[in-house]
This record gives C-alpha cells, structure tokens and sequence, in this order.
C-alpha cells in the first residue's frame, strides 16, 4: 500500500467536494464537518483490526479507482440534495484522512 497513492486519490477526492461546495454555493457546515472527521476516525478504528484484510482489497487498482468514483458520484449527490451537509461531511472526512496519512508517515521515520 503506498501512502503517496492514498495521499494523492484523498487530494483529488478532497478537490471535488471542496469543488462542489464552491459550485454549489453552499456555507461549509461546521457539524457536518466534525461528523465526516468522525467517521474517518471511527473507520480506521475498524480497519485497524483487519489491516491485512483490509490491505489485501485496498491495493486492488479497481477498488481503489471506485472508491475514488464513488467520492465523485457522492459530490453530484451532494450537489443535488443537501450540499451544505454532504459535502461539509465529505470534506472532513478527508482532511482527517490526510491527518491521519501526515502521522502516519511521520511516526514512520
């Protein structure tokens, strides 16, 4: 599993809700974005205890390629239905992913 793979396809994801914010026009919710920081956190908990599992799918290209669509099809849900809401949860999400990523990679040295 390569940490600057993952870093990359979590910029890009975090461009297209931060994106689609803009487009939307929609205020970032501060809530919202607390809940996406929270389940980030609440599923690297999960992973932790599968790591191989979870290792061994993760690095399939296909996996990775649709998590990152679906990150995408999440941004014209969000869109469309609650902006605000869904993309503010998405964008914390990420940015705790890309924390968790930047101490990963920092405790590693």
């Amino acid at each position: 599993m390569s940490l600057t793979t993952d870093g990359v396809l979590a910029v890009i994801a975090l461009g297209a809700f931060a994106g689609g914010l803009a487009v939307a026009g929609a205020p970032l919710s501060v809530s919202f974005l607390a809940v996406g920081g929270l389940g980030t956190l609440a599923f690297e908990a999960v992973a932790f205890g599968h790591s191989e599992a979870v290792r061994r799918y993760w690095e399939r290209p296909s996996v990775q390629a649709g998590t990152l669509a679906g990150a995408f099809g999440l941004v014209g849900v969000g869109i469309a239905v609650a902006p605000s809401r869904i993309l503010s949860a998405g964008i914390g999400a990420v940015v705790t992913y890309l924390l968790f990523l930047s101490f990963v990679l920092a405790t590693r040295s």
